[in-house]
Order: C-alpha cells, then sequence, then structure tokens
C-alpha cells in the first residue's frame, strides 16, 4: 500500500504532459490522421536579394567616384560600392543621426527671392563748392585806396562794394575813352573816314576799360561826358562768405593777385570716402542721408553727384561727392559727417542669410537639407550682399532648404567622417597610436624595395606587393616619413618592411620601415574552449 499514492501521482503527471505536448503541436490538415508535427529546427535561409550598385570610389581614398568602372593614374580599379555601404558620404552627402542633429541645434530655412537692401555708410567732410567759389583779382597794377569790407568771415551780397583801387593806368584809360567818345561826336559832320577812326579808337578804349571788369555803369557815365575817377570800386561777383582777405589800405597789388575769396555757402559737397568692395552699389543720382555730429538731432538729405575715377591705396576707398543744401548755413567746411547710401537691388534675387555660407577664402558652400538627417554641400557663388542676406549667383535655386545654424558644425562632422572613412579597420590590419588630433590611425603592412629617398622632402619611393587591409595590388609609390631618421640605416635598393598610415586623404606616411622580410600582422588569439577543463 505504500507504493500506491506514489504510483497513482506518476500517472497523473503522465497524463497532463502528455495532453500539454497534444495541444501545443501543430495538427495536418482535414483528410490526413491528425498527428502531432515535429517542431521545426532551422528555417532555410531566404534567397539573398540582389544589392544596387552604387558608384565607384578611388582606391586610395581620395574625393573622387564614377558611375562606371574605371583606373586611376597609377592603374588601380576603382572599387565598386553598394547600396548601404556608405551613408551618402561619397555620392556628396552627409548623413547625421536625428539626435546628434537635435543636439547641434540645427536650423533650416528655404531660399528665397528677395530685393537686396542694404546700408552703406561712409566717412565723409564738408566742402566748399568748387563752383560757388570766386577769387577778386584786379587785372592792372594800382593801391588800395579803401576797404569796405575789411574782415575775413563777413558775409556780402552780390554787387555789395569791396574796396575801392588807384590806378594810373586806369586813370589813363578813363580819359583816353572820353577823349575819344567826345571826339567821335565832335566829327559827326566829318568824312566817313575820320569818323571810322575815332569810332574805333573809342571802341577800342572801351574794350580795354570792360576788360578791366569796369562795371557798366561806370561806362555810361564816361560816355555820358564824365571826365572819370580817380579810384575804381570793385564790387563782390556773388553773395556768400569771405574766406580770404589779403586787401589791406594803402597796399599795392600787380595784376592778377587775389585780394578776395569769397564763397557761396547755400550749397556744400560732401567728399565720402566709400571702401572698394562697395563703389559698384552706388550710382549718380542716387539719394543719401548724411548726419552732423555737431546736430545730432538733425537729418541732411543729399544727392550722389560725381564718383571720382581714382582710388586712394592706402585706404583702400573712391572719394563720392554728394551735393547738399545748406539752409541757415549750419554746414561749415572741413566739418566731419556720417553718410548712407541706402542701396537695393531693382530685380529680385535669389538669397540666403549670411549665417548659411560657409567661407574657407578659397571656395564657398552651402548645406542643402534632404531630408532624413542627410545634408549636401553644394558650392555656390556669391553675388551682392545686404545686413542679412547675400545674393546666390549659381549653386542655389529658390526654394532649396538650406541650414543657417550649426552648419561649421555639420561641416566639421562630414570632414570627421571623411577622414576616418579612409581608415575604417580591415582585415589584416592593425590599430596604430592616436595621433596628435586625437583621431585613432590605422596602420597597413607591406613589403617591398626602398627605390629613392628624398631627403629635402622628407618622402620615399617605395616598390611594395599587395597590401590585402586596402585590397591593393603591388605597385611603386612616393610615401611621406613621419621621421626621417626612418631611412638612415637603410640604402636605397634594400627590401624593406613597411608600416604606414593615411594622414589625410591621399597622403600616405610611413611610421615604421625595418631592413628585411615583410612584418606579418599579428593573428587574433584563439578564443578559449566552452569544454576547457572539463
Amino acid at each position: 500500500m505504500k507504493y500506491q499514492i506514489p504510483v497513482a501521482l506518476a500517472a497523473l503527471l503522465l497524463a497532463v504532459g502528455g495532453g500539454y505536448w497534444l495541444g501545443r503541436a501543430p495538427i495536418v490538415g482535414a483528410g490526413d490522421t491528425a498527428i502531432a508535427a515535429a517542431p521545426a529546427t532551422t528555417a532555410a535561409p531566404a534567397a539573398a536579394a540582389p544589392r544596387k550598385l552604387l558608384y565607384y570610389r578611388n582606391p586610395m581614398g581620395l574625393p573622387d567616384t564614377s558611375p562606371v568602372p574605371k583606373k586611376d593614374s597609377m592603374g588601380m580599379d576603382y572599387i565598386a560600392v553598394y547600396e548601404g555601404e556608405e551613408e551618402g558620404a561619397a555620392s556628396g552627402e552627409v548623413k547625421i543621426s536625428t539626435e546628434k542633429v537635435q543636439k547641434l541645434g540645427v536650423k533650416t530655412e528655404p531660399a528665397a527671392l528677395r530685393e537686396l537692401a542694404r546700408q552703406v555708410t561712409a566717412a565723409g567732410r564738408i566742402e566748399i563748392d568748387e563752383r560757388r567759389l570766386h577769387n577778386v583779382a584786379p587785372k592792372f597794377e594800382g593801391w588800395v585806396e579803401r576797404l569796405h569790407v575789411n574782415s575775413t568771415g563777413q558775409p556780402v551780397a552780390k554787387g555789395q562794394p569791396l574796396f575801392e583801387v588807384y590806378s594810373p593806368e586806369l586813370v589813363s584809360a578813363q580819359r583816353e575813352y572820353v577823349v575819344a567818345a567826345k571826339g567821335a561826336a565832335a566829327l559827326k559832320d566829318a568824312s566817313a573816314e575820320m569818323q571810322s577812326g575815332m569810332r574805333q579808337l573809342s571802341e577800342a578804349s572801351l574794350v580795354r576799360l570792360r576788360n578791366w571788369d569796369i562795371s557798366e555803369e561806370q561806362i555810361k557815365a564816361l560816355a555820358a561826358g564824365d571826365e572819370g575817377k580817380r579810384t575804381l570800386t570793385f564790387r563782390s561777383p556773388a553773395s556768400g562768405v569771405v574766406l580770404e582777405k589779403k586787401a589791406v589800405a594803402g597796399m599795392r597789388f600787380m595784376p592778377g593777385e587775389m585780394l578776395y575769396q569769397i564763397a557761396d555757402l547755400s550749397s556744400v559737397w560732401v567728399l565720402a570716402d566709400v571702401f572698394e568692395r562697395d563703389i559698384a552699389l552706388l550710382r549718380v543720382g542716387q539719394k543719401v542721408k548724411v548726419a552732423i555730429s555737431a546736430y545730432p538731432d538733425k537729418s541732411f538729405s543729399g544727392t550722389i553727384a560725381y564718383i571720382y575715377p581714382r582710388l586712394t591705396a592706402e585706404t583702400r576707398t573712391i572719394p563720392v561727392r554728394v551735393e547738399l543744401a545748406n539752409p541757415g548755413g549750419l554746414l561749415k567746411p572741413a566739418m566731419y559727417a556720417s553718410v548712407e547710401f541706402a542701396v537695393g537691388g531693382r530685380d529680385k534675387v535669389v538669397t540666403v542669410p549670411l549665417s548659411a555660407v560657409i567661407d574657407s577664402g578659397t571656395r564657398q558652400i552651402v548645406l542643402i537639407e534632404k531630408g532624413a538627417g542627410r545634408f549636401e554641400p553644394r558650392a555656390v557663388k556669391l553675388g551682392t550682399r545686404s545686413d542679412e542676406y547675400v545674393e546666390i549667383r549659381e549653386g542655389v535655386g529658390a526654394g532649396d532648404t538650406v541650414v543657417v545654424t550649426a552648419n561649421f558644425l555639420i561641416d566639421a562632422e562630414s570632414n570627421l567622417k571623411a577622414a576616418l572613412g579612409g581608415f575604417a579597420p580591415a582585415p589584416g590590419s592593425t590599430p596604430a597610436a592616436t595621433g596628435t588630433g586625437g583621431r585613432s590611425e590605422v596602420s597597413h603592412q607591406a613589403a617591398g624595395t626602398l627605390d629613392a629617398v628624398d631627403a629635402k622632402a622628407g618622402s620615399v619611393t617605395v616598390t611594395h606587393g599587395p597590401v590585402p587591409s586596402l585590397k591593393w595590388p603591388g605597385m611603386t609609390m612616393d610615401f611621406m616619413l613621419a621621421n626621417p631618421s626612418l631611412t638612415d640605416k637603410i640604402k636605397p635598393g634594400s627590401a624593406v618592411s613597411i608600416e604606414f598610415v593615411e594622414r589625410k586623404p591621399g597622403e600616405w606616411v610611413i611610421t615604421k620601415m625595418d631592413a628585411g622580410a615583410a612584418t606579418k600582422p599579428t593573428a587574433p588569439a584563439a578564443a578559449p574552449s566552452p569544454h576547457q577543463g572539463h
């Protein structure tokens, strides 16, 4: 009896286990005998789908691709790249994960058609309008008898007496004209020949007086019978301000000597020094605004009258003349001025923000967003700039989405990927020491012959055998030396084994060189057996 309970319990467990197994086993379809299908072990592998060929890349890691098979300058075949092997980098695109795009703070903006408007500012100075500058200089010799205007800076009106002069030549010319005029009147009944001769003498005297700037009023008085005056009064030729006065009472002057200089300051010039890069934006007739530090609450408007044809080499500026009205005479010659030229394009042009352009000095590029974290660096040709936007003449069309922030970080990321792409680990390669820039470089090995050493250039020529880690065939090529001492004890023609890395795309540098056979890559240590010790 003591064995009945265990036997019954065992029978019960056997029945339950068999029912569970029968319930989980698949049943053969209707019409067949229902049997339990044995569980499948391993599914048959699916047929591999054919890979899509993208392009052929340069075998030396240079940024050059081809849609068809080709060879490089050393006869090496370009390497086929299939879809999924490179994430758009070799096709000219940069791919960054969505998380990294968010961390970088990338912002984009579509290129759009705009009328570029900007402010070109230039420093200037107030100058006298040269067309409104007058010099008073007698054309005969004489003495200053009396001054009517005797101080510099005194305002004068047109026709206002300035000074009186005495000249023996002037008195003689007046008397000569009076005599000739009276003689012509007295010979009105004489022969025609005598009348003609007297008229010619009278006209010659009159021309002489007029050439000496004798006023018409004085000439009429002489013709009316006046005996002439001892002195002649000089009057102001224009309204303005006396800028310079050299006349002194009693002084003697010579013909052509300037005694007064008078300037009409109702309109002045502003000579603005515009930088060379902005001169193409200006044109004659363009309106400008002028600010004077002496009058911070006032703004003056003017017009570009002339762009000078010379460049000041020291400052790389070109003078631009602006005509400016001067009501009330507030603007004084030699005052400093700040000139603002409002320039804008007449037509709409394709523009992007200034921050979207990466300018290396030799080229300008923008990053085009292609979606899904892909960006395409695209070379552009720039045009007119405004304070916020720049014209794109070639490379980008309206509607293209460009990166406006963090584009330098994306560019740095793409450069890093391009550099590391050449150092991708390959079978047979061993990691080398980290470089000075913190970048992990991959070392490759080869055996060959040292052909030549160029100590000045720090390079050597080596004929080496195949390099499995780079899929290179045997060939002769130039290498740079990481240290010139590597060849101190090795002569050209010797068999050598070398280790080298790619310092930058296309530049291969030997880090180790030994005379003798090639150094084979060390095989990885075998993994311990799971049954070891049993």
